[in-house]
């Protein structure tokens, strides 16, 4: 059964180059749609039959199908070959699952584009690269596919080339494109070295092969500097990927590209790489503390910082840009408090209703004539029905209302962390999930209800068609129903023993990692649970109560403007993003190139490099102009010449012997 995974990844590479080949030939835009998310859709189906395999014959070690002999060098011998386990198998139907559904809404929202079969053959190459960084069973693979996304992502921020785009020192499409792919090469850094230290040290590439070797030695590695730093390098790594401070400055930029892109690599898929970097090397993190503890207090202050941010953004995909580094955030600071199963749990919800989100925002723009500042909208519930109603369940959900998906997972995420985490890391995440309540309501107040503030002479807003629908509802259903997989025993006690399926089906990836932690995953009834429980969703209703006191029963937002007014400088904070990408600019960026125009440049390689370079020819040309003046064509200076070689040969000579 699992020796077909190979498949998986496979088909949509089928996908990739039908049309990436043949995509100008195959002129019927229904066809290349059709072909793209047919090849996704088979993959999610072969994804989803092993899934109901593992389910009925759980294992307990990993499965390794080896595909081909990839790298034989002297000792070194590398494999492309596939890890089949429980947490491959759910980031797959993930990948493959909500990437179907963007696919087919992809079809009406690129409709008529000019480079419509180009979309679908990147998007195709991407989930294809994406399947072979989670299934990958070794290092080298995860990187060939973590260098894959890189790239998907750069020429799919980059698809509409020709189109401006505003931002710090950006104005076109293709400026955010490459700050992505230069910022992502930061972290990729730490990755590298951190595969050439393990190979160093351990003599392998393979997960397994390092995960036994760490488990028959628990006491040696553990604490040990060198555990430290590879940790740590892979942890800047899945820094860069998943777009958390100081390398967050990437992915509000990422929304210049089309908003399916925004949705599958933005909010489902490819930010989410770090958080499975991590948890697939859980027990080599749960050997350094100090790795541990420095990834929580990141995610944390990732968390508060974007979503502060978000609460006065007013571009609707900016708003939900930051939205995702705050929930990565989220998920961050779960890894390093040791939750495991709760951060891939958030992983999963956060797929729903981000992508959800997302999609309803495209819906919006796609109704709108590309309109994305929220200040011209309002009203557009009574014309976008459908969009409106899924919008809306998806604010619920990542708000942390009960009983939709995104409660679940924020939760459990907090219950952990105030655990295990601390009372300041839970505060920050506590007021964080505020902020995200807040900005989520003042998002859906200013886009569908309340006024129109639209120019209705040239704008016509309008539902989107069932092809972009459908998906919508879809996810709105997964994103209302999903976190039923996730039921904490305290909830869920009444009727199973063991209610929370994803903990039971994740628990032989990190049954190892637990017992070194010294923590017990298995859920217990207490009482400071249920009062955490209310005190998050008191902090989600009051979020919500606030955004609707504001920005809809307020009808000219007297109180937000009074804060504005109160607290401008930290309103004018907020608007700029902290000011990071100034930092960057100013801190690292400018000075690079002043170095490297005023030293390197100007000095190193005009005066020093060229100069020996164009020094050592003039030399050569004057002394070739010395010398051919022996060549006079005299007789008698040719005879002196001779004669003087003669006396100095002989000189020296006499004086030798």
């Amino acid at each position: 059964m699992y020796d077909i995974i190979w498949l998986v990844p496979l088909l949509p590479f089928f996908g990739f180059l039908i049309n990436g080949l043949l995509g100008k030939f195959l002129k019927k835009e229904a066809l290349i749609g059709t072909i793209a998310s047919a090849t996704v859709g088979a993959s999610f189906i072969i994804s989803f039959i092993i899934f109901l395999n593992l389910l009925s014959h759980p294992i307990e070690s990993p499965v390794i199908v080896n595909i081909y002999e990839w790298i034989a060098a002297g000792y070194f011998t590398i494999n492309v070959s596939y890890q089949v386990d429980q947490l491959s198998i759910l980031y797959s139907l993930i990948i493959t699952g909500v990437g179907l559904l963007i696919h087919i809404y992809s079809i009406g929202y690129m409709h008529k584009d000019r480079g419509f079969a180009r979309f679908f053959a990147y998007m195709n190459l991407f989930i294809f690269m994406m399947l072979n960084l989670v299934l990958a069973s070794n290092f080298l693979l995860t990187f060939l596919g973590w260098e894959g996304v890189g790239l998907c992502s750069y020429l799919l921020i980059g698809f509409w080339y020709d189109r401006k785009f505003e931002g710090v020192r950006i104005k076109w499409t293709g400026d955010a494109a490459n700050k992505a792919f230069i910022v992502n090469r930061v972290g990729d850094f730490g990755f590298l070295i951190a595969m050439f230290l393990i190979y160093l040290n351990f003599g392998t590439l393979q997960y397994t092969e390092l995960h036994s070797t760490l488990n028959a030695n628990i006491a040696l590695y553990s604490s040990q500097g060198l555990i430290t730093a590879i940790t740590l390098l892979l942890f800047l790594g899945a820094t860069g990927k998943s777009a958390q401070i100081p390398l967050a400055i990437w992915l509000p930029d990422a929304m210049a590209g089309p908003t399916p892109v925004s949705a599958l690599i933005h909010a489902a898929t490819m930010v989410t790489a770090g958080i499975f970097l991590l948890a697939r090397n859980s027990l080599l993190f749960a050997l350094s503390p100090t790795t541990m503890l420095i990834v929580a207090i990141v995610g944390a202050i990732t968390a508060i910082y974007a979503a502060s941010t978000a609460l006065v953004q007013n571009g609707i995909k900016k708003v939900l840009a930051y939205s995702t580094v705050s929930q990565l955030g989220y998920m961050f600071a779960a890894l390093g408090i040791g939750a495991y199963t709760a951060a891939i749990f958030h992983v999963m919800t956060h797929a729903f209703f981000k992508g959800l989100l997302f999609l309803g925002a495209g819906s919006v723009m796609h109704g709108m004539h590309d309109e994305e500042n929220i200040k011209k909208m309002g009203g557009l519930k009574k014309y976008m029905p459908t969009t409106y109603k899924t919008f809306y369940i998806a604010a619920l959900a990542i708000s942390g209302i009960p009983l939709f998906s995104g409660f679940f997972s924020k939760d459990e995420i907090l219950w952990q962390t105030f655990n295990h985490g601390g009372i300041i890391i839970w505060l920050i995440l506590a007021v964080s999930a505020l902020f995200t309540a807040f900005y989520m309501f003042r998002l859906v107040n200013l886009v569908f209800n309340g006024e129109e503030r639209f120019d209705a002479k040239h704008v016509h807003p309008h539902e989107s068609p069932k092809v972009m629908t459908i998906p919508l509802v879809i996810l709105a259903f997964l994103s209302a129903f999903g976190g039923f997989l996730g039921i904490p025993y305290a909830l869920g006690f009444w009727f199973s023993d063991k209610p929370n399926f994803i903990e039971n089906f994740l628990h032989p990836i990190f049954k190892d990692t637990y017992f070194v932690l010294s923590m017990n995953p298995e859920s217990h009834i207490a009482a400071g649970e249920y009062i955490l429980m209310l005190v998050s969703i008191g902090i989600a209703v009051l979020g919500i109560w606030l955004a609707y006191r504001w920005y809809y029963y307020d009808s000219k937002w007297s109180v937000p403007r009074r804060i504005v007014l109160s607290f401008t400088s930290a309103f004018k904070i907020l608007f700029n993003k902290y000011y990071l990408d100034e930092i960057y600019f100013y801190g690292i960026v400018d000075p690079i190139f002043a170095i490297s125009r005023n030293a390197l440049w100007k000095i190193v390689d005009v005066k020093i490099i060229d100069g020996f370079i164009n020094g050592t020819a003039a030399g050569t040309v004057w002394l070739g102009s010395k010398v051919r003046k022996i060549q006079n064509g005299y007789a008698q200076s040719y005879a002196v010449y001779m004669l003087a070689g003669a006396v100095i040969i002989l000189t020296w000579l006499l004086i030798i012997l």
